[in-house]
Order: C-alpha cells, then sequence, then structure tokens
C-alpha cells in the first residue's frame, strides 16, 4: 500500500518551471513598461497608439497595468489574476502587428512576439503561481 502523501511545501521540477516562467514574464511586463516610459516617452507612445487607431490616452493605463502587473508577477501576488488581466493587452499588440505579417522582424513588427507571450501568459494561468510567491491565487483558475 502506497501511503505517500504529498504536502503543498513539496518541490517538484514543474513547481520551479511555473515560478521561472512567472518571474520571465514578469520581467518582461516591467521592461516593456520601462521602455515605453524612459525610451519611447508616455507622450511618444502615445502618438504611436494615436497612429494605429488606438486612444493616445490609453498609454496612461496599458503602462500602469504593465508596470504594476510585472511588478506582481515577480512578487507572485495573485499571478494567475494578474495574468488574465494582462492577456488583453497582448491581443491588442496582437491586432495591431497583424497587417506586419508574423514574425516580429519585419518592418514595423509582425505579430509572432505578442502572440506568443500572451501563449506564455496563459500558460502561466494554466500551471500556477510555483514556488516563491507571496499570495496565491485562489479565484479564475483552472479547475
Amino acid at each position: 500500500m502506497n501511503t505517500t502523501t504529498h504536502s503543498s511545501a513539496s518541490t517538484t521540477p514543474q513547481d520551479w518551471g511555473a515560478t521561472l516562467l512567472r518571474i520571465s514574464l514578469g520581467l518582461m511586463w516591467v521592461t516593456h513598461a520601462l521602455l515605453k516610459i524612459v525610451v519611447y516617452t508616455l507622450p511618444g507612445t502615445a502618438q504611436f497608439f494615436g497612429s494605429v487607431g488606438l486612444p493616445g490616452f490609453m498609454v496612461y493605463p496599458v503602462v500602469a497595468m504593465e508596470l504594476a502587473g510585472g511588478a506582481a508577477l515577480l512578487l507572485g501576488f495573485y499571478g494567475r489574476q494578474v495574468s488574465l488581466l494582462l492577456a488583453p493587452i497582448l491581443l491588442v499588440a496582437a491586432w495591431v502587428h497583424l497587417p506586419n505579417g508574423w514574425v516580429f522582424t519585419n518592418p514595423k513588427g509582425g505579430w509572432e512576439y505578442p502572440v506568443f507571450l500572451l501563449a506564455a501568459t496563459m500558460a502561466h494561468w494554466l500551471l500556477g503561481d510555483g514556488k516563491l510567491a507571496l499570495r496565491r491565487s485562489r479565484l479564475f483558475v483552472p479547475a
């Protein structure tokens, strides 16, 4: 008879894989927010938003979501819910880049990168927060 039990404190390679995914996504979101703030500037990014048919003022909530969401993912603070909240940004990014073709190295960037990040974001939602998470997600998690 097998009497082995698995506690929530046990660590598996899958736990560490989910942790790596969450932290990598968090770094990606924070660096992309900082890119919009420091390199492109918020007014410059707002101008780009306008050039692709999006309201320029949307840069402010988008950058705030990217920065706060990325920090939350890095800390493991309700990571699964954060991934769900950030997914629409990637859907819009993919839609914006759709006319430019698949490969992101195309002029004006293709939709390859945003779609890949969307897949990684959904994988994080499905897999969970992994180890080293401050507050684990309990709502809106797959059964």
